[in-house]
Formats: structure tokens, C-alpha cells, sequence
């Protein structure tokens, strides 16, 4: 019985979080491509040392990644076309890790 209310609380948390994903993924879509362009840097090596990390306009290119802007996305960072094909492979992954797979497992179980 115990061991069933952690699978069951698993696969609930689980679910939540990839309910979770799906909802940051819609609103970013519906926000303004150019949404986070403007402001302060966040990044610690540009503010002590002025200098851009590898990471610096991450989140706006891959913002623009995901309205189709690809030359802005090339201005803001570059590795934002590898990071963002990555984040989507790794949810759609999860999703179906814990899904289908799981699924499978339970069926055969019985």
C-alpha cells in the first residue's frame, strides 16, 4: 500500500511539473518577443567585471527563438540555438519518460 502512495505521489508531482513547463512555455509565447530586451543586467560577471558571459542574452534569444526572430536570437546569443532545441528534447523527453514508459510498466505489472 505504502509503496503505491509513492508511485501514485511521483507520478502526481511529476505531472505537475511538466503542467508547469507547458504553462511557462504558453505565457512566454503570448509575451512580446522584445519583452525582456530592455533593463539592467542581471549577470554577475557584467556587473563586477563588465564582461559577457557565455550565458548573457540567453533568455532574450532564445525569447526570440521562440517567435521566430532568428536574426535578433544570432544578435542576443548564439548558443541560444543549441540551448533552446535542448530544452524542449529534455521536456518532451520527461513527458514521455513519464507517460508512456511508466505506463508500460504499470500494464505489465498487472
Amino acid at each position: 500500500m505504502e509503496i503505491s502512495f509513492v508511485k501514485n505521489n511521483k507520478k502526481q508531482t511529476g505531472i505537475a511539473l511538466i503542467a508547469l513547463l507547458v504553462l511557462v512555455g504558453i505565457v512566454l509565447f503570448i509575451l512580446p518577443a522584445d519583452y525582456f530586451d530592455n533593463g539592467t543586467p542581471k549577470c554577475v560577471s557584467v556587473i563586477l567585471f563588465d564582461i559577457n558571459c557565455y550565458g548573457c542574452g540567453m533568455t532574450r534569444g532564445i525569447m526570440h527563438l521562440i517567435h521566430f526572430e532568428f536574426a535578433t536570437a544570432w544578435e542576443f546569443n548564439k548558443l541560444s540555438f543549441i540551448v533552446f532545441p535542448l530544452l524542449v528534447y529534455m521536456i518532451l523527453w520527461e513527458i514521455w519518460r513519464r507517460f508512456l514508459v511508466d505506463e508500460k510498466k504499470d500494464s505489465e505489472i498487472k
